[in-house]
């Protein structure tokens, strides 16, 4: 009960002090809330904008506009989209889903290859097998998530046709007419980009693990017992490895998400991602402020699981008092 109590306090100060920062922000842009709410090309009169402007607070001071704003926030009322014009709550809610279906697909394989990658290039340390996925991993660590997303978009889809060029169901169909193997194909493409750009740092983690497993002096003396190489990875290295590289992928959500923005982009997916760049775009500050909040959230939920994995599946760094 301790431990929940204090994630939850934790929580709750990552809101408070997020929502400062991003609403500091925004008051700080050159964007004119009441202008971006009527629409660029359009115009109002003085005394219709003296009405939008009294309704949202606009001359009173940044403390008290701010207050008032949290003060919705924690009735859950996150305001109302200038794009959309509908409640930012349900624009975040229904984009969420493909958000998060992009992104657990993604999650899942990405840590299933680097894991094997990893455990590959440990196994043959300094050989061929080992260089081969190096410079695999190098090369994708340093690739641009919408390069790789455009060269996998050409080829997939332009020039074999295999799969369909974006979005997350046909162009056309209602969402009750798509069934899960249209879904699954449009899904394919972004998940494969955000998987290949996330393998290396496991890859490369699980990999040195593995190496200092291999090294140690009870490792050593199952090999001199006779025990072959792989007999001996899977009793005594892969328990040693699994949970830091578990640990990592869960911290890796910070990193997933922003890999995300630029994928659905590239491939017109409609989640969060391209989401946020729209209204960034069209200063809707609304929804990229409650977009905001929900992005901190979600990186705070990955790192908060990691952290208590870590605690209950490693006795040896619990300490009275955690539970």
């Amino acid at each position: 009960m301790i431990r929940i109590a204090r994630y939850a306090l934790k929580a709750l100060l990552l809101f408070i002090a997020v929502s400062i920062v991003a609403f500091t922000l925004m008051k700080l842009s050159p964007i004119d809330p009441v202008q971006a709410y009527i629409g660029a090309d359009a115009s109002v009169s003085p005394e219709q904008r003296a009405r939008i402007a009294e309704r949202w607070g606009i001359g009173q001071s940044p403390v008290v506009q701010y207050l008032k704003w949290f003060s919705a926030l924690w009735h859950g009322d996150f305001g109302t989209s200038i794009i959309f014009r509908q409640p930012v709550i349900g624009v975040i809610r229904e984009r969420a889903i493909a958000s998060l279906s992009l992104m657990g697909v993604s999650w899942l394989f990405s840590g299933l290859l680097g894991f094997l990658l990893g455990v590959l290039a440990g196994a043959y340390h300094n050989k061929w097998p080992d260089k081969l996925v190096k410079l695999w991993c190098l090369t994708l660590s340093s690739t641009p998530t919408f390069w790789l997303g455009l060269v996998l978009l050409i080829l997939f889809s332009i020039k074999w046709g295999i799969l369909p060029l974006g979005l997350s169901a046909p162009a056309g169909k209602l969402a009750a007419e798509v069934s899960l193997a249209e879904r699954i194909r449009h899904i394919i493409l972004p998940a494969l980009t955000l998987s290949l750009i996330g393998v290396s740092s496991i890859a490369m983690h699980t990999r040195q693990k593995l190496a200092e497993v291999l090294e140690s002096d009870y490792v050593l003396y199952a090999v001199a017992r006779g025990e072959k190489k792989w007999t001996v990875i899977r009793r005594h290295g892969l328990r040693n490895i699994a949970l830091p590289a578990l640990t990592l992928q869960f911290t890796s959500f910070a990193e997933l998400f922003g890999g995300s923005v630029l994928a659905e982009q590239v491939f017109a997916y409609p989640g969060l991602g391209r989401t946020a760049v729209r209204a960034g775009i069209q200063s809707d500050m609304p929804l990229l402020l409650g977009i905001t909040l929900f992005s901190a959230l979600f990186v705070f939920a990955g790192n908060s699981i990691a952290d208590v994995l870590y605690h209950t599946l490693n006795p040896q760094i619990r300490r009275p008092g955690h539970d």
